[in-house]
């Protein structure tokens, strides 16, 4: 090969690749030149929804859910005051690189509609603010309830609030009591030798499961005062061996366990220098906490093991702690009073204007209303034999939702988790109404009357008593 020949190729390839690269530069150009002008466009026009997540049942179930809303560029700090929810409930917000969130701090109400507006939402790099509008609806609610005596055995069923779509769910010869979490259905059962049993199941029924019990070496015990928290399929039970003496035996100690792990042992609440017999209790709404008086009148806050506790001074009786609030009612020896868990601070809970009466239960709202049943006295001061049910607003105004007749009888009241209804468990006709003989004995025709906490309209009355909505069982 001659050397000039060998040149030009070396110089045809020098040309080639100066080509190549000019292109390649001019191809870089060209992709830099779009980029920044699509950047450009894009901050021109502010910050775009590019995807939104929400949940709709479990918003309505519980409070802590959240709508997500995420746009194209990193936003700047969304303030509560650009948010608007309507209808109007509890709100955070929270804003993290491209996405802003809002947490709805108490249940959302069943089968309604909701449209979450953010207003002025500015991008990082700065340009023209956006507006998002989202809206979607709840589902009816469905709630369970408990029918003992049944030509099949006792009964546990399923029904949406029109009353006409009733499910069967769980069967059981002997069921004392029953709780529902988001996942499952916990219930407390006799079994056919008479022993204490703990079934953990779907919330369909199925795929029922043995708990673990506190039991010794075979022995039998009681299961009572059966609840679940608001969230981490925690359930919480006190428990007695069934043979008790002066100087053996537990009785009415506090278990929790966890229903993710249906295989472990129930762990022991026991406070350190309190006495070990709870007589009620309560765990503290979207917390790890519980509340609890001992038998021997000591209020005590508690970690979710029994550690840490603050002691409140001495009560006779939990009234409830709302739903979606840390504060709690309690009966002291001289007034109801409302303690802040947070703090402990406390204040007398608030005198009803009209009067009530007697005041018979009290079951707390997150707004700082309660919910309160009482005799109603004729014009002499004398029962008639009636009972109200009444709201009193945190400044103390009343307002009747219902009387009942003078034949029925009030047996507990309990709240939806939005707060929107008021469960009102009766035993119609109680003079003929036996209860029967179980270990938390109900009346043979037990009736659950719904009614609107706003107005006291009548929504449904339903056959069963232990509405899933109670965080405790009935008294």
């Amino acid at each position: 090969m001659s050397t000039d020949a060998g040149s030009r190729r070396t110089r045809s390839g020098r040309r080639r690749s100066r080509a190549f690269v000019a292109a390649f530069g001019i191809v870089v150009g060209l992709l830099a030149v779009l980029g920044l002008a699509g950047a450009a466009a894009s901050v021109a026009q502010g910050p775009r929804v590019s995807e939104t997540s929400v949940d709709p049942a479990a918003a309505a179930a519980a409070s802590g859910s959240r709508l997500i809303v995420t746009t194209t560029q990193s936003l700047a700090e969304v303030e509560p005051s650009q948010v608007t929810i309507t209808p109007a409930t509890p709100f955070v917000v929270d804003t993290s690189g491209r996405s802003v969130g809002v947490r709805f701090t108490l249940p959302l109400w069943d089968d309604t509609e909701y449209t979450v507006t953010i207003d002025d939402v500015a991008s990082l790099g700065g340009g023209p603010t956006a507006t998002f509008t989202e809206t979607f609806r709840t589902p009816p609610a469905d709630v369970f309830l408990l029918q003992r005596d049944t030509n099949d055995g006792d009964l546990i069923y399923r029904t949406d609030l029109t009353g006409q779509n009733a499910v069967p769910v769980f069967r059981h010869p002997h069921i004392e009591d029953f709780r529902a979490t988001a996942e499952h259905l916990v219930v407390s059962v006799r079994t056919d030798d008479d022993r204490a049993g703990l079934i953990v199941t779907d919330l369909d029924g199925e795929n029922a499961q043995d708990l673990p019990l506190p039991v010794e070496d075979g022995a039998d015990g009681y299961v009572s005062n059966l609840q679940t928290a608001d969230r981490g399929e925690r359930i919480g039970y006190t428990f007695s061996d069934a043979e008790l003496d002066a100087d053996s035996g537990r009785e009415s100690r506090l278990f929790t366990a966890s229903l993710g792990d249906p295989d472990a042992d129930p762990v022991a609440i026991e406070v350190e220098g309190a006495d070990p017999r709870v007589a009620e209790w309560r765990f503290v709404p979207d917390t790890d906490s519980i509340l609890l008086l001992s038998f021997d009148g000591s209020l005590l806050l508690t970690g979710s093991a029994g550690e840490g506790a603050t002691a409140l001074g001495a009560a006779i009786a939990i009234n409830g702690i709302a739903r979606g609030s840390s504060e709690a009612v309690v009966d002291r020896i001289d007034q109801a009073a409302v303690i802040d868990l947070t703090d402990a601070s406390e204040q007398p809970l608030v005198t009803p204007d009209p009067d009530l009466g007697g005041t018979s239960s009290i079951t707390p709202l997150p707004d700082g209303s309660t919910i309160r049943t009482a005799a109603v006295l004729d014009a002499a001061g004398i029962p008639t034999g009636r009972t109200s049910i009444a709201r009193v607003a945190a400044d103390g105004a009343a307002t009747v939702l219902a009387e009942t007749a003078e034949t029925d009888a009030v047996i507990q009241v309990c709240v939806s988790p939005s707060a929107r209804y008021v469960a009102v468990l009766m035993a119609p006709d109680a003079v003929d109404n036996r209860y029967d003989t179980y270990q938390l004995p109900l009346p043979q025709r037990p009736e659950t009357r719904i009614l609107q906490v706003a107005d006291g309209e009548p929504v449904v009355a339903l056959n069963g008593s232990s509405i899933s909505w109670c965080q405790v069982p009935p008294l």
